[in-house]
């Protein structure tokens, strides 16, 4: 088991964010949280990066504990994170962004060019702006940007906060591509998304996430055909092939 939270509790202030929060993702997943605004989706992602700290309750990564650890550490030993609104660096350029996310890489020049051809042949619209100040990117490249910037680590485990927010549907469908193929090289995925047709679609398994508590876990496949799923995530009567499904945002 690559990472493993028990009874994860999280605030904000006396706001009880996370309600005893426990869930899995095995070496090689796909895993996607699925749920309506304020859930506490992005919440979940930011506790297991170090970025929120935890009221009660465990996370282990790689069966150690990682409670309290800061988030830079927690790059190093292989956890990156891609976060909601994408957080590049506007006045630094694409290559210049991607290189911020080796920083923690061992290996040398060497290791950081082979990271940077990895991405290239992911994003090769990042390759064409590779000197291109980041700012001046749209927002799919942008997303593309901040995906690859979390690459740039050699994560072991990849956290995706929303990557299809605010994309027309062509990049959408080509973003998820992207990500399945970031999977099937190697790397295991968790993933918050709002268009939950498509999660559900390209994951292995799935949680849903109501007011801070799990409520549902189940196969993706399982609760992409599950009715209660479809009418709250997914529209009601949108079929689970529909590549213009989406869920709520959150």
């Amino acid at each position: 088991m690559l990472l493993e939270l028990s009874d994860v509790r999280v605030h904000y202030g006396k706001v009880e964010a996370l309600r005893g929060i426990s869930l899995t993702v095995d070496e090689g997943e796909i895993v996607t949280l699925i749920g309506g605004n304020g859930a506490g989706k992005s919440t979940t992602l930011k506790t297991i990066s170090g970025l929120r700290p935890v009221t009660s309750g465990t996370i282990h990564f790689e069966g150690r504990s990682v409670v309290d650890t800061p988030a830079h550490k927690l790059v190093e030993r292989g956890l990156s994170h891609a976060p909601e609104g994408r957080g590049i660096f506007p006045g630094m350029t694409v290559v210049e962004n991607l290189e911020m996310g080796a920083y923690a890489r061992k290996g040398g020049r060497s290791m950081v060019t082979a990271e940077l051809d990895r991405v290239y042949g992911l994003f090769p619209r990042l390759l064409e702006r590779r000197s291109q100040p980041g700012g001046t990117l749209s927002g799919g490249e942008q997303q593309m940007l901040a995906i690859g910037r979390a690459l740039m680590a050699g994560p072991k485990l990849l956290l995706l906060d929303e990557p299809s927010m605010g994309l027309a549907p062509m990049l959408v469908a080509q973003i998820f591509d992207i990500i399945t193929e970031i999977n099937r090289q190697g790397t295991t995925i968790l993933l918050v998304e709002q268009n939950a047709a498509q999660a559900l679609r390209r994951a292995h398994r799935a949680y849903v996430l109501e007011t801070g508590r799990i409520v549902r876990s189940d196969t993706a496949a399982a609760l992409l055909d599950d009715e209660s799923v479809k009418a709250a995530y997914l529209g009601g009567d949108i079929s689970p092939d529909d590549p213009e499904a989406s869920g709520t945002p959150g």
